[in-house]
């Protein structure tokens, strides 16, 4: 099955094109539509490939070109595009209401040096037993003591939830200008 979808992913060029007709796009920045065969020539001639750009448009456009340095350049715009791409991942702290001052500034310090790197962090207060039947306002401030120890610059993304463990807050650092 994986075979069928990587057919449809290759280019066509030269004599695999199908279409009898063909949009081809010319080195002045124009385009003309003229029959495939024509085309052909036209690529064969200059000493290059014709090689189909869209295959879904009315008529298919076609570029004459070198296909060596057609895919380069692809290939070359797709590593651009993905090196562009801010990959955020999401890091865990998880406290519980027993946890204790030192603890929480360990982890209030770990959450600085995540937001630093630019991800974002997740708060969780891990509720389980008794502690589920506590005042949810004392649930919320042992929370925000380990928000208060955190050094860096944050906004909050998500406020307080419930979440299957306990309560949870989301945050992210502020973008500088």
């Amino acid at each position: 099955m994986s075979n069928t979808n990587n057919n449809n992913d290759r280019l066509k060029i030269n004599e695999g094109i199908r279409a009898p007709e063909l949009r081809v796009l010319l080195d002045d920045g124009s385009s003309e539509v003229m029959k495939r065969d024509d085309a052909l020539k036209l690529a064969h001639d200059q000493g290059l490939d014709l090689i189909e750009i869209t295959a879904k448009a009315n008529p298919p456009v076609a570029k004459i070109t070198d296909y060596g340095k057609y895919v380069y350049d692809q290939k070359k715009k797709q590593k651009e595009i993905k090196s562009r791409q801010n990959i955020v991942e999401v890091k865990n702290i998880q406290v519980r209401v027993g946890t204790g001052e030192a603890d929480l500034k360990l982890k209030a310090d770990r959450a600085s040096e995540w937001l630093r790197e630019g991800h974002r962090v997740k708060a969780e207060l891990y509720i389980r037993g008794r502690t589920k039947y506590m005042e949810k306002d004392f649930l919320h401030s042992r929370l925000e003591n380990v928000l208060k120890m955190i050094d860096e610059e944050y906004k909050i993304v998500e406020d307080y939830k419930e979440s299957p463990k306990g309560i949870a807050i989301l945050i992210e650092p502020v973008k500088k200008k």
